[in-house]
This record gives C-alpha cells, structure tokens and sequence, in this order.
C-alpha cells in the first residue's frame, strides 16, 4: 500500500504542477462559466420573464444559476479525471514504462497508482468549483442547501468521479502521445455541454437528439445533480404549480426522458457503479499490457 500511495503522490505533484494541463482539465467548466455570464444567463431569464411574469426576477435568477451550476460541476467532474491522465500519456512518451518494469514496482501497483490519483484530483477539483458554487449562489440568490440535499449531491460528485476516472483511463490506454492527449482533452472539453445539456436547455433541441443525450450518462449524471441542486429553486419559481414544475424539469433536463421512459435515479446510480467495475477492470488490463 505504500509503494501505491507513493506513486499516487508522485502522480499528484506532477499534475498540480502543470498549470496549462490543470487548465485544459477546467476547460469545459470554463467556458460554459464565459458562456453564462456573457449571455445564456440573460437570454434564459429573459425567456422565464416571460413564461412566469408573477415571479420575481431574483426567483428567476435563483433557478438558473443553479441550473447552470449543476452543469458547470458534472462536467467538471470528467475532465478533470481525464485530465489527471497526462501524467500517465508523458510517462508513456518519455519511455519511463521500461525503467518502471525493470524496478520492483508491481505492475498493479503502477495501475492502481494511475487509478486513484485520476479520482482524487477529479474528487479535489470538483469539490473545489463545487464550493464555489456554493459560495457564489449563497451571495448572489440567498440559497443554501440542506443538509440532506448537500449529502446527496456529495455522492453523486464523487460516484461520477470514480466512474469517469475509470472510463478516462480505458480511453488514455489508446493514446500515444502527448499532442494527441491534448487534442483529445480539447474535444472533450468544448463539446461535453452540449452532451450534458449544459449549454443550452435540452428542450430546445429536436426530440432525437434530446432523447439521444438522455440516453449518454453524460446527460444522466447531470440530472441527478440538477435535481438536488434545482429543486428548491424550481419549486419557489412554480409556487408549488405540478404541471408548471413537471415542464421545467423535462425542458432544463432536471429529470431525463428518453422516449416514453422516464430514466430513475437509482438507474443512474447502478449505471455509473457498473460503469466505475467495468472499465477500472478493463484500463486495468490495457495498462498492464502498455507497461511489457
């Protein structure tokens, strides 16, 4: 356990000390945080203004900040565990697999080293931008969730971590170099909003494609975490209205539809844990044969 420790250590400096790499895992987060504050902001409270003109503008404003802010954490939650994996992409490029071989280091120990410093700056990261968020909607709407929201929330964050992580370091074991690491953070980057459903409302893109993100576990992980963090929010907006809260959830993907099937959230739940044995079992193997 130490040698693991020691090598998840050792893969933690490495990655803190990559600022362009720390940013590049913040990506996404980033520009969906740009995005909002230039005009997503203002063009869906302007859009509620009109479907709810009872309701006050710091409701309004309430809801979609949380709205916005369950996305900005759900994407966080992969790039960053995607990102932690650049330590793992140079060692390969820079031939440091062959000295580690040549040393008594067990190759599953390597993996596990690998492994667990991917969750836990992916668990460091998202906490911190969910602090954050925390801070910035305690400031600017008042909120401030209950204990047991707050505990849920916690979970899932960390559930989406370790499954992502896991799924980050099956996808990394096919990448040789570095350059192509750095396209690929890019690509997830940019475009994970939109597989979420962070960057617009879901209800604004055709049926297919709607019913398409609700079936990634992209989209899933981001409704369950809008739903602890918007339903307070949502239920000040309708004043208690079902028919009005029903739609909310269905349009900002607060609930997650694909067809005529309303996806659970202990589904999501099973998915993402099969999702972390599945593809921890299958990098695991991947990387053990990149490091012969």
């Amino acid at each position: 356990m130490t040698v693991i420790l020691a090598i998840t250590g050792r893969n933690l400096r490495l990655y803190f000390r990559d600022r362009l790499g720390v940013f590049f895992s913040l990506l996404g987060a980033l520009v969906l945080f740009l995005l909002y504050m230039l005009f997503l902001r203002s063009l869906q409270t302007s859009s509620l203004e009109s479907s709810f003109p009872d309701a006050s503008s710091a409701t309004i404003s309430a809801f979609v900040d949380t709205w916005m802010f369950a996305g900005i954490i759900s994407i966080t939650t992969i790039t960053t565990g995607l990102g932690a994996f650049s330590t793992f992409v140079d060692d390969a490029a820079a031939g440091r697999f062959r000295d580690f071989v040549a040393s008594p280091i067990r190759r599953s120990q390597l993996v596990l080293g690998y492994l667990l410093s991917s969750v836990a700056i992916a668990l460091s990261m998202s906490l911190l931008i969910l602090i954050l968020s925390f801070i910035y909607m305690f400031f600017a709407d008042g909120l401030v969730l209950t204990p047991g929201r707050l505990a849920i929330v916690l979970g899932e964050v960390a559930l989406s971590c370790v499954a992502f992580a896991a799924v980050s370091a099956f996808v990394v074991s096919f990448v040789r170099t570095p350059g192509a690491f750095s396209a690929l953070s890019t690509l997830v980057g940019t475009t994970l909003g939109f597989l979420a459903g962070a960057y617009v409302p879901i209800g604004l893109f055709p049926e297919g494609a709607r019913s398409l993100i609700n079936a990634l576990p992209f989209g899933q992980t981001a409704t369950i975490i809008r739903a602890q963090l918007s339903e307070q929010t949502l239920l000040a907006l309708t004043e208690g209205q079902p028919a009005a809260a029903d739609y909310l959830r269905d349009f900002f993907g607060i609930t997650a539809t694909v067809g005529d099937w309303h996806v659970p959230t202990a589904y999501v739940v099973g998915l993402l844990i099969a999702m972390a044995a599945v593809f921890t079992t299958l990098a695991a193997l991947r990387i053990r044969r990149r490091l012969r």
